[in-house]
C-alpha cells in the first residue's frame, strides 16, 4: 500500500487491522473502523504503550479511570501507557474511520 487512504473497504464486519511496519519493540498499524466499538464490558489492557492518531472520521475513546469518553477527530492523537485500560465507545457509521497506531 502506498497511501493510507487507498483501498478503504465500503463494508466491514470487523475492524480491519493491517501491520505496515514491524521491528523488535515496535509495530505500526493502519486500523479502519466503520461504526465499530469495543464490545460492552470489554477493556483493552495491553502489554505495550500505544500512540494512536485518528486520520479520518470520528470516534470516542474512554479510559476506565475517566468518567467521560474523549471525542477524537482528524489529527487528534493519544499516547496510551501500557496497561491503561481503555475502549472505543463508537466510530462513525457512515464513513471509514482511519487510525494509525504505533505499539512500542
Amino acid at each position: 500500500m502506498d497511501n493510507l487512504f487507498a483501498d478503504l473497504p465500503a463494508h466491514l464486519p470487523e475492524e480491519a487491522v493491517e501491520t505496515l511496519v514491524s521491528s523488535p519493540g515496535a509495530r505500526l498499524e493502519r486500523i479502519v473502523s466503520l461504526g465499530h466499538a469495543t464490545p460492552a464490558g470489554r477493556w483493552y489492557d495491553q502489554d505495550t504503550n500505544e500512540w494512536v492518531i485518528l486520520l479520518r472520521g470520528a470516534a470516542a475513546v474512554r479510559f476506565e479511570d475517566e468518567p467521560e469518553p474523549r471525542r477524537l477527530g482528524p489529527g487528534d492523537w493519544l499516547d496510551i501507557p501500557a496497561h491503561r485500560r481503555h475502549r472505543v465507545e463508537w466510530t462513525v457509521p457512515n464513513e471509514p474511520t482511519v487510525w494509525l497506531a504505533l505499539h512500542y
